[in-house]
């Protein structure tokens, strides 16, 4: 019987096929023989508790340009997807968290979810890195403009940051003597309303900061150094950070595989950890990018990979 994959995600025809990680897990599972739907976001509802939606039939080809042709128009129960992979982007804000719900729906009935949609709410992509402390940075959570103030003058300088963010947005390099602290903390906590971060700063970001993909508990062997540019102190390609494949480190391996059971435990079957220096500073749940980078240099196929763990799932 031929497998049904449906994909939530934005507008498809704004990605850019080259770097996109959902197009990269498309292509495997068309390669498969696997049949694929095009989700829009805005295309879920609920009736009496039922997940349903509108999506389309499409096809997808390993190309820059024309790279995906949509056919027939479906309406029904989302339960008809074998799969549904959830791959839209941050913000990650109410209307995110109200699809979580609707696909939660979807997977009562016997979908398969990827990632699983109560572990897309429970894992902030920041607060997350809590449960592993031993493989972090110094890292603190308030909203407290002194309490914050004080680490800082600890730490002697810090990172801070939202906990909200992506692509590098709203974060700062902080130094315990400089002259717009204030400002920022007002800014990062909304005069004391707002948790927000403060992370030890690593300045082995110089050497790049780290994803490192884990496929279903199974760590990819390389990873994508997203190096700053231009006296950037953020690493992040929407940051105008340099992306470099590479080998993976035996530390960065070391704490992957210490975090993976939980990832596994959780459903988190695709996960992007951030690393910095062998620490993790990030675990990106909602849409991890990379795969397009890391198998144009090593000739890898971690779509592939994606897809034989999912098969696993459907014939567990």
């Amino acid at each position: 019987m031929t497998v049904k994959v449906g994909v939530v995600m934005d507008p498809i025809e704004s990605i850019k096929p080259v770097k996109d990680s959902s197009f990269a897990m498309m292509l495997a599972a068309q390669a498969r023989g696997w049949e694929l739907y095009y989700l829009p976001p805005g295309e879920l509802y609920l009736d009496q508790g039922e997940a349903r939606g509108r999506y389309q039939a499409v096809s997808v080809r390993d190309e820059s340009k024309d790279y995906y042709t949509l056919g027939d128009t479906v309406e029904g129960p989302l339960a008809e997807l074998d799969v549904i992979l959830m791959r839209v982007d941050p913000p990650f804000d109410m209307d995110y968290i109200y699809i979580t719900y609707i696909l939660e729906r979807a997977e009562a009935a016997g979908s398969l979810v990827v990632n699983r949609p109560n572990a897309l709410r429970d894992c902030n992509e920041k607060l997350f890195t809590s449960w592993f402390p031993e493989q972090c940075p110094v890292t603190r959570v308030s909203a407290s403009q002194a309490r914050l103030r004080a680490w800082l003058e600890e730490m002697g300088g810090a990172i801070i940051k939202p906990l909200d963010g992506m692509g590098g947005e709203s974060i700062f390099r902080m130094s315990s003597t400089g002259a717009n602290i204030g400002v920022i903390l007002e800014h990062m906590t909304l005069r004391g309303k707002r948790q927000c971060m403060l992370q030890e700063f690593m300045p082995e970001i110089s050497e790049g900061d780290k994803r490192v993909l884990v496929v279903d508990g199974e760590v990819v062997p390389y990873t994508l150094a997203r190096i700053p540019v231009g006296g950037e102190t953020r690493g992040n390609l929407a940051a105008g950070g340099k992306g470099v494949a590479m080998p993976i480190t035996e530390k960065e391996r070391a704490v992957a595989e210490a975090v993976a059971p939980e990832l596994v435990k959780r459903g988190l079957m695709f996960v992007g950890l951030d690393m910095i220096g062998g620490k993790l500073t990030e675990i990106n749940v909602t849409s991890p990018t990379c795969i397009r980078e890391i198998d144009a240099v090593y000739d890898t196929d971690i779509g592939g990979l994606l897809m034989e763990a999912i098969q696993r799932k459907l014939d567990a």
